[in-house]
């Protein structure tokens, strides 16, 4: 019988205990055919803490200077219908369309949610 490899890590290292299997690299439990929804798609938050989800509308808590201008997007700016980006490699997971800029990508950490 072939173990399935670890649903986090890949291991190929698993071992069953009863109805669980468990990796022993990265200690992830779960039953064969489930996968938690956390592990499917990353959780974005807000600087308080505050989940974000697509079609939020965020308040930004700190001026912004925008790379290649002299623009600047200011403290309580309001950003409607924001799209989550989940697996940005350069931490910009936010992407949205702000009045009078255009369209841009914002991290998380310099918003809040309104």
């Amino acid at each position: 019988m072939s173990l399935p490899n670890c649903p986090k890590c890949q291991s190929e290292y698993t071992y069953q205990d009863g109805e669980l299997l468990i990796c022993p690299e990265c200690s992830n439990e779960w039953k064969e055919g489930e996968v938690s929804a956390s592990e499917e798609q990353e959780i974005i938050k807000d600087a308080n803490g505050n989940v974000l989800a697509d079609g939020d509308s965020v308040t930004v808590i700190k001026d912004l200077k925008i790379k290649g201008s002299s623009s600047v997007v200011k403290v309580g700016t309001k950003v409607k219908t924001i799209r989550l980006v989940p697996d940005a490699s350069d931490g910009h997971n936010i992407d949205c369309k702000i009045d009078g800029i255009g369209q841009m990508k914002l991290k998380s950490e310099f918003v809040k949610k309104a």
